[in-house]
């Protein structure tokens, strides 16, 4: 892979538009599909959302988990949407969440990230909370692969902030310590630095974060969860132009029909864009 994530990625919002559609099969939206909560039903909703928006959105992000609980035959569905997907045009994140020490961490990486792996993608979101320098093998893969990083910094969960907005020594949040270790990774990257933060557009006034970490801001919480795309310049100011909100359920409830998927997808597209150009 000659380009590195960041550059890929500046390039697919510019041409697509600034959306992720995550992949979320839970029991609940696969019996709102009429599926069954099996292999079966999995397979057709996930392969069911790639054919319908793969090749019109910037990015997909499955969430591993809902693949994980079915075991390997899960896992193998996962594998042919990673592929499906990056075959269509759009960028994988792959929503995991992994975060470990050592050699663990590495391992996790290798996972995600390593270009002969089945489960290979162009983006992996981890968890910096055994200590951000626990990161340092997916960093170090990342680089080396072309691919990037998500690092959970504010997310919209209502017990995040017991951590993230915790007070280190120096008088500096958990997050903005974050936020400033991300920076210092895509200093110097041109157009847009690989290593990005989750920053959830539901958890308020971020005025006192510094967001300008010349890398993506993945915005969960758009659609479903209360946020809309004009809320999107208040929430990240003057780093809205890095913003990749992911909408889920406000995406896949309009499932089964692929028509109405894309329909759906669409107004969400053009409402980013519109939110965006006017800030």
């Amino acid at each position: 892979m000659s380009e590195p994530f960041g550059t890929r990625l500046r390039r697919a919002m510019d041409e697509r538009g600034p959306l992720c559609v995550g992949i979320d099969p839970h029991a609940s939206l696969l019996a709102d599909w009429d599926l069954s909560d099996d292999v079966a039903g999995l397979e057709r909703f996930s392969r069911t959302v790639v054919e319908a928006v793969a090749d019109r959105v910037a990015v997909i992000k499955p969430q591993s988990a809902f693949f994980e609980r079915f075991g390997s035959r899960g896992v193998a569905v996962l594998e042919r949407v990673v592929e499906e997907t990056r075959a269509a045009g759009a960028l994988v994140v792959m929503d995991a969440k992994r975060g470990d020490i050592g050699s663990t961490m590495a391992g996790y990486a290798e996972a995600f990230l390593r270009k002969d792996a089945p489960l290979f993608s162009d983006a992996l979101t981890v968890s910096p909370y055994l200590g951000y320098g626990s990161l340092a093998p997916a960093v170090e893969l990342a680089r080396e692969s072309g691919t990037g990083l998500f690092v959970l910094a504010l997310t919209s969960n209502p017990e995040g902030p017991e951590v993230q907005h915790a007070v280190r020594a120096d008088g500096r949040s958990v997050a903005a310590t974050v936020l400033a270790r991300l920076a210092a990774e895509n200093a110097g990257a041109e157009p847009l630095g690989s290593f990005g933060a989750v920053v959830g557009a539901t958890v308020g006034d971020l005025s006192s974060y510094d967001l300008a970490i010349n890398g993506p801001l993945l915005a969960p919480g758009v659609g479903a969860q209360g946020a809309t795309p004009a809320d999107l310049p208040a929430v990240f100011g003057g780093a809205v132009g890095n913003v990749v909100p992911n909408v889920s359920r406000g995406v896949l409830r309009h499932g089964p029909d692929i028509a109405a998927l894309r329909a759906a997808t669409a107004a969400f597209a053009d409402e980013i864009r519109a939110a965006v150009a006017a800030s």
